[in-house]
């Protein structure tokens, strides 16, 4: 999962920031409200927590810019030292999907993201999820279609469960690096672009099958479903 921290503390940011690092999740680190938003415009993230009180956009304003802007906003959680009950309400009127008051201890702060990425996540924890007629076994990390087992390496099945997990949901590039191979790693682009080339297929990715994988150019890829073999929500 990853994860960015935007707050102009940066005692608070490196704290919580390694806070993150030391669990299987992988944070981003911003020192404004202005530095996330660039950053939004063009990466994946699954939560975002920022400081209400940040130079150039407030953690207000940018969870208002997200909600609004952004095809699939990540979940946000506001950090501040406002307590007031009408704060929090602004705060959550606004889009955000959790409210911390500072100060508050790591272990609070760790699962309360996890907790937010739950809340995002519609396909649920079971084992085993259907796609139409393609099912993935989270456990196994493998993946059928229609009842047969699909001849997928390790990092190919691991692309496609990411893809399901995630459909109509844009995917940096940076974004499927690190949740599919552990990180960014310095690897010529085209092994993202052989694996998906891959997947589409081994798993006859079409309209007829009800989805396709789409490029989104300058950002990454989109697994779109398709309705009535025409048209994709």
């Amino acid at each position: 999962m990853r994860i960015a921290i935007a707050d102009d503390d940066p005692e608070l940011l490196e704290q919580l920031g390694n806070a993150i690092d030391r669990t299987a999740h992988h944070c981003e680190r911003f020192r404004s409200g202005t530095e996330l938003a660039t950053f939004l415009k063009r990466e994946t993230c699954d939560v975002v927590l920022v400081d209400w009180n940040m130079p150039g956009r407030t953690g207000l304003e940018l969870v208002q810019w997200a909600t609004q802007s952004l095809r699939q906003p990540p979940a946000f959680i506001i950090l501040t030292s406002r307590s007031d009950k009408s704060d929090v309400v602004q705060g959550l009127e606004a889009g955000a999907i959790d409210y911390v008051v500072k100060p508050e201890s790591e272990e609070v702060i760790l699962a309360r993201i996890e907790a937010a990425a739950r809340r995002i996540n519609d396909t649920g924890e079971d084992r085993i999820a259907t796609f139409g007629g393609y099912t993935i076994d989270r456990v196994s990390r493998t993946v059928s279609r229609d009842g047969e087992l699909l001849n997928l390496t390790n990092k190919e099945a691991e692309l496609a469960i990411l893809f399901f997990e995630n459909v109509n949901r844009p995917l940096s590039r940076a974004y499927i690096f690190g949740e599919v191979w552990g990180s960014v790693p310095e690897v010529e682009s085209r092994t993202l672009d052989l694996h998906v080339s891959r997947i589409r297929s081994k798993l006859e990715l079409r309209p007829k099958h009800g989805f396709a994988i789409q490029t989104v150019f300058g950002f990454g890829y989109r697994m779109d479903r398709i309705v009535d073999n025409c048209e994709a929500l």
